[in-house]
């Protein structure tokens, strides 16, 4: 069956660039004019991912993946013609899992759809049923993760980023590593997209009074530890 894919931008031509790009890469494309009428198609139609033009008419597209991500963790890309600071964050804080600046390369985007795609197939090969460390454990194939006895809600970003250090406990792993084996970039592109998923879920570990942190290795990535637990 066809993956389905939601596309809302007020501009014609790229809803219409878009929708060819990706059909020729044999995806099932949905357009709206605005956010309105695709959270409208939403109560009655799951997408498997959704593209969102941050200005548009009516409900902006930040309010958007703000609203879609209280009910569904669905990946969500980000497209804006500002490209502020202020953009950036916000999305990420609201829930996002990529963002295009326009103009952007259709072939890029589609290569980033396709890895968010891949990275959501179950894997036929799943080393563990279960991962666990410290008071967190996520089960990879039911797609969810626990603090203590309490569900940890993630978005599908979050939870892939966090069972591939779950599976690399015992090293810190590479800002690059993460790049190409989540999100699919290249090593050399220049992204923000990992420190704030990172940030996105130290906040959620915190607010779980989970014992697990993510530590910043400065300028190489990030790794897992235990709080105090070399302590007494």
């Amino acid at each position: 069956m066809k993956k389905k894919i939601f596309v809302a931008d007020d501009e014609k031509n790229i809803r219409e660039l878009l929708k060819t790009f990706l059909e020729d890469e044999g995806y099932k494309v949905f357009l709206f004019e605005n956010g309105d009428d695709l959270l409208s198609e939403m109560k009655v139609t799951n997408p498997d991912l959704v593209i969102l033009d941050i200005t548009m008419p009516g409900t902006d597209g930040l309010s958007v993946c703000s609203i879609i991500r209280k009910k569904n963790d669905v990946p969500i890309i980000l497209l804006t013609a500002r490209g502020s600071d202020a953009d950036y964050i916000t999305g990420f804080t609201l829930g996002c899992d990529d963002y295009f600046t326009k103009p952007f390369s259709p072939v890029k985007l589609v290569m980033r759809v396709k890895a968010m795609m891949k990275r959501l197939s179950p894997q036929k090969n799943e080393v563990k049923d279960e991962l666990e460390f410290g008071d967190i454990t996520i089960y990879p194939k039911l797609k969810t993760s626990y603090c203590k006895d309490s569900v940890l809600k993630l978005t599908n970003t979050e939870f892939m980023l966090m069972c591939h250090m779950f599976k690399n406990t015992d090293r810190a792993v590479s800002r690059e590593e993460l790049l190409n084996v989540i999100w699919g970039y290249e090593s050399d592109v220049e992204t923000r997209v990992t420190d704030d998923t990172i940030k996105r879920l130290r906040k959620k570990l915190n607010s779980c009074n989970s014992n697990v942190e993510v530590e910043t290795i400065w300028g190489y990535g990030f790794k897992l530890n235990i709080k105090n637990e070399n302590e007494d």
